[in-house]
Order: C-alpha cells, then structure tokens, then sequence
C-alpha cells in the first residue's frame, strides 16, 4: 500500500477516508454513510418491518407526547435543539404537541447532511406552519461547541433513534460530558436508547433480507469511487453484521470476497485486499438501565425519567445536569 503522508486532504471525507483504509484493521466512519443517496435508503431502512428501533420510539412519542411536553414546558419558552434531525417523522409528534399547548418555542434541527434539513424545513412549512424553525448543518461535535451560546432560555436537547448507539461507551461518555457542560440547571436532554433484547431480533434489524442495509453500506465504497477517484466494485464485497449480547455491541462489516486490489486516485492510495479481509462500518450499541444510569453518573448527568415500549425494547430517557 502506498502512503502519501505530505498529501493536502480536499476535505474531511477525504481525510477520514485515508485513515480508516491506511489502518489495520481497516475501517470507514459510518457518519460518511448519509449522502443524498445514503439518507434515501436510510428512511427506506427505517420503514421496513425488520428495524422496529423507529416504530418503537414513534409509539413511545405518541403515547407520551403529553406527559412529555409537560416535562418540557417553560413559562419563559425553550430552545428545542435536536440533533441528528434526520426527516423529523417522530419530532413532529412532540412539536404539534407544542403548539397545541400554545407553547413558546424554537426548533433548531441539526444534521451533517443538508439535503435532510432542506426536505425538513420544507415539509414543516406544509405540514406544522406554525413552527418557528431554523435548521443547522454540522456535526454532533461541531453543534455542541456552540450549545452553550443558547442560554437565554430553557434550552430541550434532542437525540432520538438511538443515535447515540453509534458510539463506543467511552466516546458516549464524552459525547455526553460535552453535553452536560453546555447544560444549565433548568436545562434537558431527551435521548432514545435501543435496549438489549433477543439476539435474533437484533442481527434481523440490521441484516434484512431485502438487502437494504447492504446498500446502505456498500454507500461509502460508493462515495469514495464518486467523489475520490476510486474503483471499488461493490460486488466484490458482501455486508455482514454481528451482535455481541454480553457487551450489547452490534457490528457492521463489509467483507471482501476476494483478493483484490482498490485504487482510490485523489488519495493517491491503492489498497490490498486478502479475500476475507474486512473494512468495519459501523457500531449499533444497546443498553439497559444500569448502563445509561453508569453513562449517565460518568458524564455528570442523572436520569430524570424514562418511558418505554411495552415490551422495553425501547426507550427514551430525559437527563438533567447533576
């Protein structure tokens, strides 16, 4: 493999890209999944019978909204500040529940793709006209330097549909650490958790047999070939997920099926393949109470109050700051 450290990176994608493939193991950052193409099949991904993480929170929404926007509510108004907004299907629960109790509140959905936030702004000024929104694009890390600047108000963080599961517990930690301090004491953190459940029920959600979550992933050696000069052929490589149920961490790998060579030209790379040799896309953490309760006491958090499904394989939680 040939390394080029004097390369000048044309962007972040770029950058990360030549890294996870430079390393042994080899690996791609999932966040790189979601481009106009990769948030299409995403929403496809959510609607198929198989991944119940988004109809279990929809239901969790639906049946809560009240309980939940009473929990919410300030005389003085919020600052609604969602992260990873995607298409705002669920969001939309809780914010006719604003206005329908006439509450005094901005939305600020934030995503890394602005395609979603385009399509999110347009389908509220239908569908929820009354909504005073303004999206952002950027990363989680990115958004939470500037959360501290919203403190005027009553500021609500949203994170829903276990976004959060994309983290290993140490960067969780420090995702909410960086959370916490952008907190003041009347502030929240409204956050999904998928739950550990059958291990079954788990691999079927990400390894549908439509082979829609093999596109999903196989998205990123797509990217790479439009945008960085690569040649990877897709069909050289099957999707293959895990679940370990005592650690609760899913994984996603793609898998070369043979020994192959990959150039990637703006990167100046060509990549050796041993047939079975993996590139690790992506992490789907689960959890139980104990372990969002120990997330929780390690980033200065405390768990206010959660509501679940009626099987528990669900959940959102609310923190505060201790």
């Amino acid at each position: 493999m040939k390394n080029t450290p004097e390369i000048m990176f044309e962007s972040a994608f770029a950058e990360d890209t030549f890294k996870g493939l430079s390393s042994f193991p080899k690996y791609l950052l999932s966040k790189y999944i979601y481009d106009k193409k990769g948030d299409k099949l995403f929403q496809k991904i959510m609607d198929m019978p198989e991944y119940y993480l988004t109809s279990c929170e929809f239901d969790i929404l639906q049946q809560n909204a009240e309980n939940i926007i009473t929990s919410f509510y300030d005389a003085r108004g919020i600052d609604l500040i969602e992260l990873g907004a995607g298409d705002g299907k669920k969001t939309k629960i809780l914010l006719r529940q604003l206005v329908e109790t006439k509450a005094d509140f901005k939305y600020l959905p934030i995503d890394i793709s602005q395609n979603v936030l385009d399509e999110l702004k347009d389908s509220l000024a239908t569908e929820i006209p009354e909504v005073n929104v303004e999206v952002q694009q950027g990363t989680y890390f990115k958004t939470l330097e500037r959360l501290a600047e919203y403190n005027t108000r009553k500021k609500v963080i949203l994170v829903l549909g276990s976004n959060i599961g994309n983290l290993n517990h140490e960067e969780a930690v420090d995702f909410l650490r960086n959370i916490a301090h952008a907190m003041r004491e009347e502030d929240m953190l409204f956050m999904g958790f998928d739950q550990k459940k059958h291990p079954q029920k788990i691999l079927d959600a990400y390894n549908d047999p439509a082979g829609i979550t093999e596109e999903f992933n196989k998205n990123l050696l797509v990217r790479i070939n439009e945008e960085l000069g690569g040649n990877f052929n897709t069909e050289n490589f099957m999707h293959w997920e895990t679940y370990n149920p005592e650690t609760g961490t899913a994984k996603s790998f793609l898998v070369s099926n043979k020994k192959q060579q990959v150039e990637i030209k703006n990167l100046d790379l060509n990549l050796e393949f041993a047939a079975w040799e993996t590139i690790h896309t992506e992490i789907s953490q689960k959890y139980d109470d104990a372990v969002v309760e120990w997330l929780a006491d390690e980033s200065g958090l405390s768990v206010d109050k959660s509501f679940g499904d009626k099987e528990n394989c669900y959940k959102n939680y609310i923190f505060r700051r201790k």
